[in-house]
């Protein structure tokens, strides 16, 4: 039986590792219901269909159905945990990767601020998040359905991977193996990688959810276009709607 880890073990792992694989958060039967639904999405803006990858923003905003992947149990307490209890999601994007998929280069998200590392060297400093992401993953991940790479531990360079830099003291990215229904959370700063869809016949499912703390802007495409669902808002819970952006009022509102 995979160990599952407690909230306060899974939000020291964020900061010592700047990653946490969380298990069994998904039944089978959702996760079904997940790759159907993502199966019958149509691109629009931003979105696409290539020959290799599918991605499709924002899904929160097509129907009521996605709602519950914001605040899943055992995911949201930590991402409120990490983020303040006032945290909100920047985004939640579906993914299909198929056979021939190469994934990006050792990178990190989102830093805030470059850091001295002699600063970030020191246990005792402890370095706020302010964005994090979950990986909900709906296919079992082997070495061969393009698992995630992460650096355990390179939030702390306090700065970007170099051009063709490849490991960071010495360490080198390691795949995450998971299961689905597993979810991986990682904080932005934490360099990571993707990597190829080497099979011939498997397309891995993923859906990703981003979020933020509070002073972290909401990322909604197309923007200035942006509008809310109404069938979204109406069917919302009061903690998904913060999670949406309404929020109390506080000094910039």
């Amino acid at each position: 039986m995979p160990r599952t880890h407690t909230e306060t073990d899974a939000l020291r792992l964020m900061h010592e590792q700047g990653y946490v694989l969380l298990r069994n958060i998904l039944q089978p039967k959702r996760i079904d219901e997940l790759r159907l639904a993502i199966d019958q999405l149509e691109p629009i803006h931003w979105d696409y269909q290539g020959l290799v990858d599918d991605h499709y923003k924002c899904v929160f905003n097509r129907d009521p159905f996605w709602l519950p992947f914001l605040d899943l149990p055992g995911v949201i307490e930590l991402a409120e945990a990490c983020l303040g209890a006032d945290c909100h999601v920047i985004g939640q994007t579906a993914w299909r990767s198929h056979p021939g998929f190469v994934g990006g280069d050792l990178h990190l998200d989102y830093l805030a601020m470059e850091l001295p590392e002699a600063l970030l060297a020191d246990p005792a400093f402890i370095l706020p998040m302010q964005v994090c992401t979950a990986h909900i993953h709906l296919d079992r991940i082997d070495a061969d359905l393009c698992p995630t790479q992460v650096l355990a531990g390179s939030h702390r360079a306090g700065r970007p991977p170099r051009p063709g830099e490849t490991q960071w003291h010495g360490r080198a990215p390691e795949p995450v193996l998971c299961d689905a229904g597993d979810v991986l959370m990682f904080r932005s700063d934490l360099w990571h990688a993707g990597s190829r869809n080497r099979t011939t016949d498997r397309s891995r499912y993923l859906l990703q959810v981003h979020y933020g703390r509070r002073m972290v802007a909401q990322k909604f495409s197309p923007y200035l276009r942006w509008h809310f669902n109404p069938e979204v808002i109406t069917a919302a819970t009061p903690r998904q709607r913060r999670l949406l952006g309404d929020h109390e009022a506080s000094e910039y509102d």
